[in-house]
């Protein structure tokens, strides 16, 4: 077996000596080579190239935004046959794919599990989301668990700014930053309309959140669970809010919280397993995908495929 190992360096929790380990590990069952990542959109190139050069796993180690760029890199002439597996080694704050996909958050513990998975040839098809926007930048991009327009796209773009003044990601950094987000947009929010199959057009929507699994996202140890009827096997999660003033957004995070989810309530639109959900927006505003932002949108539509990648598990 043919492997390349993509490294992200600057990853929070990926350290030299654990990179060491882990391609000495992986040389030792594949013939492996390896690629560390220095500058934006390399990761992507490199697993591009695997595709062309044939090789049979790609290996992503690092955070979540090394896992996006992977897979896109992997998909990037689109999901078919033939394509080489993915292997997931965290090495990042959140590592919500991983987890999703149950894998160890710890790099020794993932690195033992893909060896186990390579050894005996154990792996899944995975569904993804795909992201098609206009108006403002226009993307055409995977991702793996979740995407939003709105309140958590701002959230991640405000947090792009702190980290590029030397801050680093952490919980409380996201917690503080959504708190500002939610007080700024407040005084302007966007109003959407939302387009989901079968359904008549729901508008003066507010913030819309799309899950490809479940959780949604961790706020360190804590799944918070917008969808948990969604999964790697189905299609797409929504969740949408008309409102956003404070008692509404207080209950709905304290719920989510204090619960493994399940939401309900007047002001929720909230839809599991859908083929695909379509946002307009009269103003452009923030996109983000896996946690990164890929800059402003009037319309975007995303969409659930099926079984577009193959994942050593």
């Amino acid at each position: 077996m043919r492997a390349l190992l993509v490294v992200n360096p600057q990853a929070t929790a990926t350290t030299p000596a654990g990179r060491d380990v882990l391609a000495h590990a992986l040389a030792s069952d594949v013939k492996l080579d390896v690629v560390e990542t220095d500058y934006r959109g390399h990761a992507a190139d490199a697993a591009a190239q695997a595709v062309v050069d044939g090789y049979d796993l790609v290996v992503a180690h690092g955070g979540d935004g090394t896992v996006n760029e992977v897979v896109n890199g992997v998909l990037r002439r689109g999901a078919r046959p033939g394509l080489p597996m993915l292997g997931v080694v965290p090495g990042g704050s959140a590592n919500v794919f991983a987890g999703a996909l149950g894998l160890p958050r710890d790099p020794v513990e993932a690195t033992y599990r893909l060896l186990q998975a390579i050894e005996h040839g154990t792996s899944r098809r995975v569904s993804l989301g795909h992201v098609s926007s206009t108006g403002g930048s226009d993307h055409d991009r995977w991702f793996t668990f979740n995407a939003g327009v709105g309140w958590d796209a701002d959230v991640v773009a405000n947090v792009e700014e702190q980290r590029a003044k030397g801050r680093q990601a952490s919980p409380a950094l996201y917690a503080r930053t959504a708190l500002t987000s939610y007080f700024n947009q407040r005084r302007q929010p966007p109003t959407l309309t939302v387009q989901i199959p079968d359904e008549p057009l729901f508008e003066d929507v507010r913030l819309a959140f799309v899950s490809n699994t479940d959780p949604w996202t961790y706020l360190g140890d804590k799944a918070i669970r917008l969808n948990p009827s969604t999964s790697f096997d189905g299609g797409l999660g929504l969740f949408a809010l008309h409102g956003m003033g404070l008692p509404t957004v207080l209950r709905y995070v304290a719920h989510l919280l204090a619960t493994d989810g399940n939401p309900k309530g007047g002001n929720l639109l909230r839809r599991d397993d859908v083929e695909y959900v379509r946002v307009t927006s009269r103003e452009a505003v923030n996109l983000q995908v896996d946690g990164d932002l890929l800059g402003t949108c009037t319309e975007v539509e995303f969409t659930g495929v099926r079984g577009a990648l193959t994942v050593a598990v």
